[in-house]
């Protein structure tokens, strides 16, 4: 099937054939990997397609990707970069000194880091919002934002924002609406169909799904925005490897079957945990007992692998993660093994202590990545490891 004959919704239909085609010399099923620097051009200054002279520039499998994930997103162009972090600041890069930048508290602890630790010292103000409350996205807007960044579902607390009202709110002050959609995967949400003017993946997690790469991608609804962003990946060179850029190819053309599983298995574990004595408290927007429930229900699909509980004490989270045997202790997310962390103390860790206890993520929190084992192994695992 030739991309350009490609006319459909189907999400596994689009994971497996979009942005790509046999290649033409041979009618390999799979884009190659083109493992070169540079390219050879017929003429001075006229390379292959007008755009073939170095790599940093563009490379046909880094292409191939981006057009699959742009397609699953429902975007205009993706652009893809060497880590998801790298992605964020391509868009921040945008901006100049002197621009303001509102953002939910609780995201993932290196992108607060890069705002805070890096970001700021160039003259970009940020504020800090539980945008949970639309509200408080709207009193935090100034004349000078022009950008609003949301996790959601956010990473640990699995906050949810209404994507459609933030967005509503950027855009009546001429700020574009960024979503980090790494937690939900676009299979179980879509954000640019909401109103987001950018979506951004970390395809480490779900997107990969095998724990083999480090990668980033940005999906955007603006063809001239995804210049300006092409121009700043240009400029400053955070790029993928075309072998990096294969494997998550690879990856996301099983997204729809592992997210099934996924999603699955998160809600068995979730309603496990919820009935147990020995947690506090369990964190999964895919449970009726989630204060945003019915914020879930209308603007995803499905909820994903992603669990946290709350087991009272750093001493009794130790004594969990420490004695699972099928989830792995380590950082990261979205593999089709189970990973378990303790969030204060890894992802986290370097928030600061108030912003983490404001934020509800305690020594006693314990996040969960539930992969795609037989669920009734993973349920016994915990019940073990919280025996």
């Amino acid at each position: 099937m030739a991309d350009d004959t490609l006319h459909s919704d189907g999400f596994g239909t689009l994971a497996i054939h979009a942005g790509q085609s046999p290649e033409p010399s041979t009618g390999a099923i799979m884009p190659p990997i083109f493992q070169t620097s540079t390219y050879v051009q017929p003429a001075i200054a006229e390379p292959l397609g007008g755009i073939y002279d170095y790599a940093r520039v563009a490379n046909p499998t880094r292409e191939a990707l981006e057009r699959n994930l742009a397609a699953l997103e429902g975007g205009a162009e993706g652009l893809a970069f060497s880590s998801g972090l790298a992605a964020i600041e391509a868009v921040l890069k945008t901006l100049s000194a002197g621009d303001h930048v509102v953002s939910e508290e609780n995201t993932y602890g290196g992108t607060t880091r890069m705002f805070t630790r890096v970001l700021e010292r160039l003259g970009i103000a940020f504020t800090f919002v539980d945008s949970r409350d639309p509200e408080a996205v709207a009193a935090a807007m100034r004349p000078d934002t022009r950008l609003v960044h949301v996790e959601t579902p956010t990473n640990p607390m699995m906050r949810l924002c209404d994507i459609a009202a933030i967005g509503d709110i950027a855009h009546a002050q001429g700020a574009r609406l960024m979503v980090d959609n790494t937690f939900a995967s676009p299979y179980n949400q879509r954000p640019l169909a909401l109103g987001a003017d950018v979506v951004i993946h970390s395809t480490t997690k779900y997107i990969n799904g095998h724990s083999d790469i480090i990668g980033g991608v940005l999906v955007v609804a603006d063809p001239a925005f995804a210049d300006e962003v092409r121009f700043v990946r240009k400029s400053t060179g955070a790029v993928p490897g075309p072998m990096d850029a294969w494997l998550c190819l690879r990856g996301a053309k099983t997204l729809h079957v592992r997210m099934r599983q996924h999603n699955a298995a998160g809600l068995a574990v979730a309603r496990f945990l919820e009935d147990h004595a020995k947690v506090d408290r369990v964190f999964y927007p895919g449970l009726p007992s989630h204060p945003q429930h019915d914020l879930a229900v209308r603007q995803m699909t499905g909820f994903t692998g992603m669990v946290s509980m709350d087991v009272g004490t750093l001493e009794r989270a130790r004594a969990v993660v420490e004695h699972t045997r099928l989830f792995q202790l380590a950082e990261s997310l979205g593999g089709v093994e189970s990973l378990v962390s303790v969030p204060a103390l890894m992802t986290h860790a370097s928030v600061p202590a108030e912003l983490r206890a404001r934020m509800g993520v305690t020594d006693g929190l314990v996040r969960l990545s539930v992969g795609i084992e037989e669920v009734e192994d993973l349920i016994a695992d915990l019940e073990q490891a919280l025996g």
